[in-house]
């Protein structure tokens, strides 16, 4: 997630730089046809760009609606994370008997490595690294042989939770809630495990570039009269604005992939196991995730 920094230019730039380079070619094209072939190429009225710059704002400003809602959903799901954990800790120290409040500890811990599991799942990286600190070497193996390793977890607290039920160390309304709990968790994994599969419609982004470089074209012809050190810069000027748009867009669209714009799922986890361990009275906390230049992961 980008924070409230300076953005370095660079990193800008890296977005739209293919784009900038097409942009500076077709400039350079077009000037040159015109000015050749004056009789040729007829004049273009400034209305016909406007027209065409006006629409491609109305679908940029669509696809940015589209793809923020895609982001704040993805936040918002982890927002709910983040808050039943703190309840699913609550309700065990709540409801769990005295004599099994050992069991407590490794229920959270294994909560907290399903976070970050979950996290690491949907961005694609390894879900089993960096979680040797909360769940013995055995659960490892066993989660290792299942596809869906956040799942797995799940279901490894699932069934120590029904062992205490069975060992009566908490009653039958007890254990309704922290399944309730559970099932909580599981949905909140399908939604995001939902906008992670959820592609939006590539064809989308082709037609709005094929508009963009149509734009550039009329509008070139139509500064035909305009020295090319005037008309170029304005080109790139209008033009990056609607690539950057762009491109923000679809970054924001996919909030699993990995990014600086993602959903800071690393962050949220060390905010939950910061808070679980408090909860806890464990003696080691750690500190809140850092962020990494101008974004928090």
């Amino acid at each position: 997630m980008l924070i409230n920094t300076k953005i370095p230019v660079s990193y800008l730039f890296s977005k739209v730089k293919y784009e900038v380079f097409f942009v500076v070619v077709i400039g350079f094209l077009v000037h040159f046809l015109t000015s050749q072939f004056k009789n040729i190429i007829p004049m273009m009225p400034i209305t016909i760009p406007a027209f065409i710059g006006t629409a491609i704002s109305v679908i940029l400003s669509f696809k940015l609606n589209q793809s923020y809602d895609r982001w704040w959903e993805a936040r918002k799901i982890w927002g709910s994370i983040v808050n039943d954990s703190r309840s699913f800790v609550l309700q065990l120290q709540s409801f769990v008997a005295k004599e099994d409040q050992n069991q407590i500890r490794e229920i959270a811990f294994r909560h907290i490595a399903w976070c970050y599991c979950l996290g690491q799942t949907l961005r694609g990286i390894d879900p089993i690294e960096n979680l040797k600190d909360f769940i013995t070497f055995q659960e490892i193996k066993e989660i290792e042989r299942q596809s869906n390793k956040p799942l797995a977890l799940l279901q490894l607290n699932a069934l120590q939770i029904t062992e205490l039920k069975a060992k009566k160390s908490i009653e039958i309304f007890s254990h309704v809630q922290l399944n309730n709990t559970l099932v909580n968790f599981s949905n909140y994994m399908g939604m995001a495990e939902r906008i992670k599969s959820t592609v939006f419609p590539i064809t989308y982004r082709i037609f709005l570039h094929f508009f963009i470089y149509i734009f550039i074209v009329t509008l070139s012809i139509s500064l035909r009269d305009i020295e090319s050190y005037f008309e170029i810069p304005l080109l790139l000027t209008i033009s990056t604005t609607f690539f950057l748009l762009e491109k923000s867009a679809t970054h924001l669209q996919d909030p699993f992939r990995n990014r600086p714009t993602d959903t800071p799922v690393t962050a949220i986890a060390r905010t939950i196991e910061i808070n679980i361990k408090d909860l806890l009275r464990e003696k080691e906390i750690p500190k809140p995730h850092e962020p990494e230049k101008f974004y928090l992961s």
